[in-house]
């Protein structure tokens, strides 16, 4: 879910910033297992307070020149962590233009050549993978468990990305007329752009541009601007594995330079994943100026619990899967539909919430960490407050919780609510918090109905011991991810990444097959090498009377 910001801060002296050079700190989150190495491309200290976010332009990390700054923050204690900036129209030409000049050499550099700088990029991934966890930490506020979930799931794309070659043949007939064949080739579109949320800093970007410039693209990433440090971190590496100069770019701001993607005529592709109404705005701009566009968007993912399901493990699943990072992840399990009530479930969720740990993500057995922001915290807590007014029952309630020694963080403590129905705004909205909101239905096809008649389709999960039950529910759900007794069912990158309705806006999925799709275009080319005897006489068929000197 991306929200812009639009706070600056008061102008930065760039004498500061320029003595202090490329080199950048060791980045370390108190707690944390050391950092693996020294980031160049990681923000320097200034005598004059803070950090400066860099940008990457034609393979060079340098400091913008702008006057305007986004804080970014530590959830858990408010320390300012980095000043980011909103990087000037000049700059941003400047790394389109990079990306532009970069694509032709790119585009005829060999597949296996491109491959084999993802491999050097995987084991670099892997190397630096608690550097990467320790960031995502530090700036998310997630666990650090999670932390190294999120950097391993970006890694399988790149793991794909090694092997890509398969997913971009072509196809060829021969014969199709006498002395004539048709292949088809797919080829890389040119600049491609990717606009990435706040929730995984490290996965989303590795969602986009492995593909993408292995598939012969070159590219221009933006990350959230709340978290920027992880994706300015894999580029750093992405260039130490072999991308050459301007191959990819990392750009950073707010909503000026969200349009200044969407309106440039050098930029053939949009890659987004955040909210409903950032993913609709970005869709219909990028489209409407003839870009493609692929724009993963909001979503309420239900769990249906048959009767017949494991109690014990149904609850550590649903819990799991709806307050582990926060709840705040597209795939959260935010709502459930216990078929036959919620009886004997009750008690379980209740007794397994409150064993969750609430503290800092660094902090040893930490459960859940802080959401994103104050105003975030503020909207979760105001959500379980409209559902306890419209009628729900609150069994466990997380707003206030107090947590030791980071009294200022933006902790919201896990939350039940049940008697929910599907006119509450606690169930409408996308809560994005560690909030599980409960409903119940009579049967298996009134719970199918009520999944159904929610306006998002990004994923859903069915427990229960019955096969046919199963079957039933993955064939009629209008969800794009089915789980059967899989809480988050997130496809292996083999596979796609699959939101339906309105969860997302556009034709082509990310990564996998779809993903290599809507990163080329298909060329079809059709020859005519006939032999001599072969072009006497002949004629291409079903056109009798026309072309008679064939």
């Amino acid at each position: 879910m991306l929200r812009f910001m639009t706070a600056v801060l008061p102008e930065a002296s760039r004498a500061t910033r320029a003595q202090y050079g490329p080199m950048g700190s060791r980045l370390v989150c108190a707690g944390s297992a050391s950092p693996n190495r020294d980031f160049a491309s990681q923000p320097a200290p200034s005598p004059a307070g803070g950090r400066f976010t860099k940008m990457l332009i034609n393979g060079e990390f340098r400091d913008s020149a702008t006057n305007d700054w986004v804080e970014v923050k530590n959830p858990a204690t408010q320390e300012v962590v980095s000043r980011m900036p909103i990087i000037t129209n000049k700059e941003f030409e400047e790394a389109v233009q990079a990306a532009k000049n970069a694509f032709p050499a790119w585009k005829r550099t060999p597949v296996p050549h491109r491959q084999r700088i993802m491999f050097k990029f995987q084991q670099l991934i892997k190397e630096n993978m608690d550097s990467l966890a320790a960031n995502v930490t530090q700036e998310q506020g997630k666990t650090l468990a999670d932390a190294k979930g999120d950097v391993f799931r970006g890694l399988e794309v790149v793991e794909y990305s090694c092997n890509l070659a398969p997913d971009l043949m072509g196809e060829y007939i021969e014969g199709v007329s006498t002395g004539m064949d048709t292949y088809s080739i797919k080829q890389p579109l040119g600049v491609c752009a990717g606009i990435c949320p706040f929730n995984f800093p490290a996965m989303i970007p590795l969602w986009m541009f492995p593909v993408a410039v292995t598939a012969g693209n070159t590219f221009v990433l933006k990350p959230s601007e709340k978290d920027p440090g992880a994706a300015v971190m894999l580029a750093e590496l992405a260039q130490q594995a072999g991308l050459p100069k301007g191959v990819l770019n990392v750009v950073h701001g707010t909503k000026d330079v969200v349009n200044n993607i969407l309106d440039h005529p050098d930029i053939k592709a949009v890659s987004f994943v955040g909210s409903n109404a950032a993913g609709r705005y970005i869709s219909e701009r990028a489209s409407a100026n003839g870009k493609r566009v692929q724009a993963n968007k909001g979503a309420k993912n239900h769990a249906v619990i048959m009767p017949d399901a494991n109690p014990e493990a149904t609850a550590s699943a649903l819990v799991g899967a709806s307050m582990g990072a926060a709840g705040q992840r597209c795939m959260a399990l935010s709502a459930a539909v216990f078929v036959g009530g919620i009886g004997k479930y009750k008690e379980a969720l209740i007794s397994k919430a409150k064993k969750l740990k609430v503290s800092a993500g660094h902090e040893p057995g930490t459960d859940v960490g802080p959401v994103i922001t104050q105003e975030s915290k503020k909207r979760v807590e105001d959500l379980i407050e409209s559902g306890i007014k419209q009628g729900a029952q609150c069994d466990l309630d997380g707003r206030g919780v107090k947590v030791q020694d980071y009294e200022d963080g933006n902790f919201v403590g896990p939350t039940l609510l049940t008697n929910v129905t599907p006119d509450m705004d606690c169930y409408n909205e996308e809560i994005f918090g560690p909030v599980l909101v409960c409903l119940e239905a009579d049967t298996l096809d009134e719970a199918i109905a009520l999944v159904n008649a929610n306006p998002h389709g990004n994923g859903t999960a069915i427990f229960t011991k019955s096969g046919p039950a199963a079957r039933k529910y993955q064939n009629e759900i209008e969800v794009g991810m089915v789980g059967v007794n899989v809480p988050i069912p997130v496809p292996l990158p083999f596979f796609s990444f699959t939101g339906w309705r309105g969860s997302f806006d556009g034709d082509l999925h990310m990564y996998g097959k779809a993903g290599v799709q809507f990163f080329t275009n298909t060329k079809t080319v059709t020859t005519n090498w006939k032999s001599a005897d072969e072009a006497i006489g002949t004629k291409a068929p079903g056109l009798a009377g026309v072309g008679t000197d064939l």
